[in-house]
């Protein structure tokens, strides 16, 4: 499968928001990779990896994001639910819970309650290696401030508003995949 075609399929070819997504998704692919290989132990599968991460955020472009080029009417928060429908849709559900599970460190459905977010009451945390990985490299690439990784102080102190078992998970993970 060739995300890009999916991608061309909802996105203007070298539109700003195209060029947004492609060089975030890259960034993202990039990393997950390069933990896939220094990590042959976990056994996760490279290929899917490459064409999840580049469709984990196929949703943006129905939020409402203008720092982003985004001009949906969606919350932002949604895009990981709405890109899991876009890719359910195109027959690609694996890389749809991908979409779904990747913000943050992924979001509890005790998170979507408690926080009243605006997202389907199901539970959105990653669950495969694949999934972890891709949420994981995710966290240190911002579409604002696209080619720059963050630095893990900064992820930590960004995921600590969401609370401590947010910090845990992503300090987990950085022993697993660093």
């Amino acid at each position: 499968m060739d995300p890009i075609i999916i991608i061309e399929k909802y996105y203007k070819k070298d539109s700003e928001l195209y060029n947004i997504l492609i060089d975030h998704s890259a960034d993202v692919m990039n990393k997950a990779l390069s933990i896939v290989q220094n990590h042959p132990e976990l056994n996760a599968d490279a290929e899917f990896i490459r064409e999840a991460a580049m469709l984990h955020d196929l949703g943006i472009f129905l939020t409402n994001a203008p720092t982003i080029a985004c001009y949906g009417i969606a919350p932002y928060v949604c895009h990981g639910y709405l890109g899991r429908e876009l890719l359910d849709a195109e027959g690609y559900p694996l890389h749809g819970l991908v979409c779904e599970r990747h913000t943050g460190v992924g979001i509890s459905l005790k998170e979507i309650e408690e926080d009243s977010l605006p997202l389907p009451h199901r539970d959105m945390r990653p669950v495969s290696i694949e999934e972890k990985i891709i949420c994981f490299a995710d966290c240190f690439y911002s579409k604002t401030n696209l080619g720059k990784e963050k630095p893990i102080e900064k992820i930590e102190r960004g995921l600590s508003k969401h609370g401590t078992d947010s910090v845990k998970i992503f300090n987990e993970w950085c022993r697993m995949f660093l």
